[in-house]
């Protein structure tokens, strides 16, 4: 009897095992890509800045990402329909339409600094942006042009166990373990303007507005029901833990090296290259190719975050598994992202931080109105059914919209003084 019980529980085991391995990807994928260039060099920078002392952000960043994307999945599982599809439903086309415009600007000039970041780490290995960037270009079109959904899904998820090799680069620079808990135990909290500028970075980074529409589109495009509900929820929590982990060693790595040589840098290929003289070419190279593996992740996404978008909120099919006859304005507007991105990185004197700086002011002002709309939508029961928020998860979605609408307000002004 006890080998019959014991029997059933091991196939139990290995059913739900098997049925999570088949729901695993969205919440994986769109937590990983959180950590793009942005996300890199925003970590570099406050590890270089003030060594450990801003690694306990990393916890209410965990905290806000996964609400964020729970509800998005749990959005698309239940409506069976794209976030874009849901705002304009719910709040009509005029304000779906500038928010779409204004998304699709910022994310274009976000692709850019992918692209970018693609020049800046092949650079460290000697190759030119002229070589590496039309490659990688090419390379990405291909992928979503000419792949499906499953074989897309699989090689992102490729990208996502690359991105830790920061791991490694971290332990290189033999990082403090002692003085690493006692940070996350004893914050030091100071009360400058770049203290709480950095801490601002960091967990703004943890959500941008494309990813809240990819999120969505990722469920429906896998064909998630209701019944996978619960298991779409571990590969949201698998998918935060990653990037915060990944997060947590890019800081360390730049606390450990540079902040002790008090070397200052200002993008995440100045901390690949600043590490060779302190932890060796070895960490420079290899903090470089988590930085290019990163910047092409990001590069293939995020175009596909904005096509779907675009299309969903103006009506047109859309969809990586569909074929270029089937959704023509979906693939012609991920070409053209590809191909303007691409190419203004080839421009001489490129205004590339001009470009970067604008696309984070534009996420940052309308961040607040995409999670806005979420919140007014996901509490709708006539939409969500007894799928709403729970009343923690309204509490935890709200404070953190009250913050970003206040640092926003402070954004807006500081760009008119």
């Amino acid at each position: 009897m006890t080998a019959i019980v014991n029997s059933v529980k091991k196939k139990s085991i290995w059913r739900n095992i098997a049925l999570f391995l088949a729901i695993l990807g969205p919440g994986i994928i769109t937590g990983s890509v959180d950590n793009d260039v942005g996300g890199i060099t925003t970590y570099s920078v406050a590890g270089a800045l003030f060594g450990y002392k801003l690694i306990w952000t990393l916890i209410p960043a965990f905290v806000v990402l996964f609400v964020t994307q729970e509800m998005n999945a749990r959005m698309g599982i239940v409506t069976g329909k794209g976030l874009a599809d849901l705002i304009r439903e719910n709040t009509g086309v005029k304000i779906t339409f500038f928010i779409v415009i204004f998304l699709l600007g910022a994310d274009i000039m976000n692709t850019m600094t992918e692209f970018s970041g693609v020049a800046g780490s092949m650079q460290i290995f000697g190759v030119s942006k002229y070589i590496s960037v039309p490659i990688v270009a090419v390379g990405v079109w291909f992928i979503v042009v000419k792949g499906t959904y499953r074989v897309a899904e699989k090689i992102f998820l490729i990208f996502c166990l690359a991105l830790f090799v920061y791991v490694a680069a971290a332990l290189m620079g033999k990082p403090d373990w002692h003085a690493i808990g006692q940070s996350i135990i004893k914050p030091q909290v100071e009360t400058s303007f770049t203290y709480i500028a950095t801490v601002i970075g960091l967990i703004g980074t943890t959500i941008a507005p494309w990813m809240q529409f990819y999120m969505q589109s990722s469920v429906i495009e896998k064909q998630l029901r209701i019944k996978d509900l619960k298991w779409s929820r571990i590969d949201v929590l698998v998918g935060c833990i990653c990037t915060i982990v990944v997060a947590f060693f890019i800081v360390i790595s730049c606390a450990s090296t540079l902040y002790p040589k008090h070397i200052e840098i200002t993008a995440a290929s100045d901390a690949a290259a600043a590490l060779a003289p302190v932890a060796g070419a070895l960490a420079s190279q290899v903090f470089a190719f988590g930085l290019f593996v990163a910047s092409i992740f990001a590069a293939v996404i995020l175009p596909v975050a904005v096509s779907f978008y675009v299309c969903e909120a103006f009506g047109y099919e859309a969809g990586i598994d569909k074929s270029w006859d089937e959704a023509p304005q979906f693939y012609w507007l991920y070409t053209g992202i590809i191909a303007i991105s691409a190419g203004m990185i080839l421009i001489p004197n490129a205004p590339l931080i001009q470009i970067s700086l604008w696309s984070q002011r534009i996420n940052g002002i309308m961040l607040p109105v995409v999670l806005i709309c979420m919140l007014l939508i996901i509490n709708k029961k006539e939409v969500m059914g007894k799928y709403i928020n729970k009343p923690i998860t309204n509490i935890i979605s709200w404070a953190t919209v009250v913050i970003l609408l206040g640092l926003t307000a402070t954004l807006v002004i500081s760009m008119f003084q």
